[in-house]
């Protein structure tokens, strides 16, 4: 989202706007801003700098961060810092006996001006920087905040004036994309996932409850669940929340990998928005009582300028009203809300989750730490290879390297038995910020360690505490790419004592809001994670 940054009303300033404007419109994602606050000298270090690596930048008021990634060919170019560090690679200068940091204070001898040292440079854009980082910054954390504000203290079951209408819409907007299930994903069979309300084929292995559950299953598994909600009515004067069921995620997850255009990608979101414009709840309040729940991550519908990745759905101005409802969330986006990624834990009843608590509270944590992941090799700056070599060489029984490459990650079986036999478990940034592996540790009742505050911290505040200490442990990610510290050998130093109390909060507070009931599931003592979302936005129309 853009920061507003205020203007002074005078001509002078007008024409800075225009340069800028100006500036930002040709080059896109240069640092305009700095721009008009450096010497014209300086600005050419500075074009120097940003022509030649692929980094964070900042133009006008956003924050721009391009990352690869091994899903795409191309940049992966999020607006305002998906990129939870916000760093700003520069290239390193090659100095030479004829350098400028050699000769601070060199005259041009075309220009005649004084040419300024690269020290000079890199300082005003640091400053720079850090300025716009921490507006930034402090945009995320009052976002955040205005979201907890409307956090549902009481498991409310009143549902007078509490109504929540449910769109029919046309089967080519969910129904139809489920039905696409063996040819979405070229690889994968995707129809083995949809069977039992979206949870998947039952896994006997790890007990009742247990499912083949994909991480993108979220919007049929939600959708099954309004269906049932106690609060929902079939007239729409009655409603004071309409729910859109379109399977937003699943529309993009079948364009991935295959040859399409971008208007090919752009169709199905486009055909909704024509289909609600329509309606009349939604032409009554321009969608602001609205709320699409969409099960990837929000870049994947934010799609970037000159990126062939995902759609332009997020992006309509229809869309910047409602709430949409998301594994992972822009930071920047107010109505843009996180929700837990779907485990394969589905519990019926109160039962089921105290049977889960008991059985994870007393298992043996043979290993002190494990991580389940693999290698990144196409990013250089991801902090994964670094971690698997502490962890090979931590000596026995300190760290567990579950290798996913080898395909034994592919069902959940093999990592909730690690995590349920560790102390810690690693959970470094994946393609994007957030992973699921958090949200399957956390049932497992190991402790997760965090590396960037946008996997969890800036993601979730409807179902993790601000308090970040009770149900994690963390470290910086850039002290472990300067080698400042050895991940293992930090957490051996935490207390037992601290160690359990954490494993405490996890499995009895934090542990049944995190997870997704079955579609016909009954809660007395307990909320999960959609009763929680379900109250939220409920409690936040009422007082609206």
């Amino acid at each position: 989202m853009a920061i507003s940054v205020s203007k002074k009303n005078t001509r002078a300033t007008k024409k800075v706007e225009e340069r800028r404007d100006s500036c930002c419109g040709f080059f896109n994602s240069l640092l305009c801003r700095v721009i008009f606050r450096v010497p014209a000298v300086i600005l050419l270090f500075v074009l120097i700098f940003l022509w030649s690596s692929s980094a964070t930048i900042i133009s006008g008021n956003m924050v721009h961060v391009c990352v690869s990634s091994r899903k795409l060919n191309n940049l992966y170019c999020l607006s305002a810092g998906a990129q939870p560090n916000f760093e700003i690679s520069l290239p390193v200068v090659r100095n030479s006996s004829t350098s400028t940091e050699a000769m601070p204070g060199a005259i041009n001898r075309e220009t005649k001006e004084t040419v300024q040292p690269v020290a000079v440079v890199k300082n005003a854009f640091d400053d720079a920087r850090d300025d716009e980082v921490a507006i930034a910054m402090k945009s995320v954390e009052e976002q955040l905040e205005m979201q907890r504000s409307w956090i549902s203290h009481s498991n409310n079951q009143n549902c007078d004036e509490r109504g929540i209408f449910v769109y029919d819409l046309p089967p080519k907007f969910n129904k139809d994309l489920v039905s696409q299930c063996n040819d979405m994903i070229p690889w994968t069979d995707f129809c083995r996932y949809f069977t039992n309300d979206a949870m998947g084929e039952p896994i006997p292995k790890l007990g009742k409850n247990w499912y083949q559950t994909h991480q993108y299953s979220l919007e049929p598994i939600f959708h099954s669940r309004v269906l049932k909600h106690p609060c929902r009515v079939y007239n729409e004067n009655e409603a004071k929340l309409f729910y859109v069921p379109f399977y937003g995620g699943l529309d993009i997850l079948r364009w991935h990998f295959k040859n399409a255009t971008d208007d090919v990608k752009d169709a199905l979101a486009l055909e909704l928005m024509k289909w609600l414009q329509q309606q009349r709840p939604w032409l009554k309040n321009s969608g602001k009582d609205h709320v699409f729940v969409l099960g990837k991550i929000s870049w994947d519908f934010r799609r970037y300028r000159g990126s062939k990745w995902g759609n332009q759905f997020l992006e309509l101005d229809q869309m910047q009203n409602p709430i949409k409802i998301l594994i992972e969330r822009q930071p920047w986006h107010p109505y843009d809300v996180g929700v837990p990624h779907p485990t394969s834990f589905h519990p019926h009843s109160d039962d089921d989750i105290v049977s889960w608590q008991q059985r994870i509270i007393g298992s043996r944590r043979k290993h002190l730490t494990s991580f389940a992941g693999a290698t990144r090799p196409e990013l250089p700056d991801n902090i994964r290879t670094l971690l698997i070599d502490q962890c090979n060489s931590a000596g026995e029984g300190k760290c567990h390297f579950l290798d996913c490459r080898s395909g034994q990650c592919a069902g959940p079986e093999t990592v909730i038995e690690l995590f349920t036999e560790s102390e810690f478990c690693l959970q470094p940034p994946g393609d994007s910020p957030t992973r699921k592996s958090l949200f399957d540790s956390l049932v497992a009742g190991c402790i997760p360690v965090l590396f960037d505050p946008f996997t969890a911290y800036y993601q979730y505040p409807w179902h993790l505490p601000e308090d970040r200490s009770k149900f994690s442990v963390f470290v910086d990610q850039e002290e472990v790419r300067q080698r400042k510290v050895n991940v293992v050998e930090r957490l051996m130093k935490v207390p037992v004592q601290e160690r359990e109390d954490i494993r405490s909060y996890i499995v009895y507070e934090l542990l049944p809001g995190l997870v997704y009931g079955d579609s016909d599931s009954k809660f007395s003592k307990f909320q999960d994670a959609f009763t929680i979302t379900m109250n939220n936005l409920l409690e936040r129309m009422t007082r609206l």
